[in-house]
């Protein structure tokens, strides 16, 4: 569907932008959502100039703020989804969760492709906000807190995890989105870099590059491990001493993240027993209900992991990873998505249904699934 955006003219923004360019965007949207029933996305440029912090804003439908009941979930998308059925019902859960209120879309880069989307493809909510955050400034807005807050659903899309992190940790979007998150009980889903950042500890590739799993494994302080973190940004409910990935089997990123899971062993104290590790392969979607019980959708795979054999014998800078524990050292559940969702896995408990087990561990850097 075609979006429009609707502004002042030049002149008459030069005359009298202060007083009228917000009301007469919205007055404009407004007028020609009524004339064609049809969804009128609108943006609101911020950030630039005139001592604004403003992110920019792209709003579909009914700018006038909601408020409905909501219900906690998380949808974890495996990125490169567009109109996939894994996609469709992440969104569905999404706003089935939304009481139909506010659903707001936080991004770096893009713009608003979500928007016509939510509100029109998939439907049943109020309005579609997306919210491009350029900087710390913009995410230490007081339009952004307030609408974050406020929000009956967040999505974080994809993009650079580096940005997120760089932008919004130890802000107020920050605060914003774990109290919509754990004080109003809002869905909160994302996907690639969105999903990367959901775990309480997280793969934050702030050194510019983003490393492969044989980097990884021949060196766990690769300088493309950068950005390994965890503990003090996002607090989502039932992803405690997780780390997440993505694109999975498509990248081959399933030795960097037992990598990533050694290092949490080894630098930041997480029990050997209790780290964790969910990756989501492309076109799959793990949608997590408020109990921690979950269905996997999609053509792809889930993989759950647990730490399992013991701690890692050498996780050492410029050496080879070697985290055997007899051939145990995680635990890994693997889980083919499907239509209808009709495989599962429990959270709280950490075990599924129609998936395979294996295990997983690596000698001197060489990677080994069985």
């Amino acid at each position: 569907m075609k979006t429009t955006v609707y502004s002042c003219s030049l002149l008459f923004s030069l005359l009298l932008f202060n007083s009228c360019a917000d009301d007469m965007m919205t007055m404009n949207a407004t007028s020609q959502q009524k004339k064609s029933n049809q969804p009128i996305t609108y943006a609101k440029p911020g950030g630039g100039g005139g001592g604004t912090t403003a992110p920019t804003i792209y709003t579909t439908g009914d700018p006038a703020d909601v408020v409905r009941t909501t219900s906690f979930g998380i949808a974890l998308i495996g990125g490169a989804d567009s109109d996939t059925p894994s996609e469709t019902a992440a969104f569905q859960f999404l706003v089935s969760k939304s009481g139909g209120g506010d659903f707001v879309v936080l991004r770096s880069s893009g713009a608003d492709g979500y928007n016509n989307y939510v509100y029109s493809t998939i439907g049943g909510v109020n309005s579609v906000q997306t919210l491009l955050i350029t900087s710390r400034a913009q995410a230490d807005d007081v339009t952004t807190e307030s609408i974050v807050r406020n929000a009956e659903a967040i999505f974080i899309a994809g993009g650079d995890q580096a940005n997120y992190v760089n932008y919004w940790k130890d802000t107020k979007l920050e605060a914003a989105i774990n109290y919509a998150v754990n004080t109003r009980n809002v869905p909160i889903g994302g996907t690639s870099a969105g999903t990367a950042i959901l775990g309480q500890f997280y793969y934050g590739a702030t050194s510019g590059g983003s490393v492969t799993s044989a980097q990884a494994l021949a060196n766990p302080y690769h300088r493309d491990m950068a950005g390994i973190d965890g503990g003090s940004f996002l607090a989502v409910n039932h992803l405690t001493n997780v780390i997440t990935d993505s694109h999975y089997g498509q990248r081959d990123r399933q030795g960097r993240h037992f990598t990533f899971m050694a290092r949490l062993v080894k630098d930041f104290s997480v029990p050997y027993a209790s780290v964790k590790g969910i990756g989501v392969d492309e076109a799959t979607s793990v949608l997590i209900e408020s109990n921690g019980s979950s269905k996997i959708y999609g053509s792809g795979n889930a993989y759950f992991l647990l730490g399992f054999g013991g701690t890692p014998e050498t996780c050492l800078s410029r050496t080879a990873l070697t985290w055997n524990r007899g051939g145990q050292a995680v635990k890994a559940y693997v889980i083919p998505g499907t239509v209808s969702g009709t495989n599962t896995f429990n959270l709280p408990t950490w075990t599924g249904t129609g998936g395979t087990s294996e295990f997983w561990y690596a000698n001197a850097g060489t990677f080994v699934r069985n």
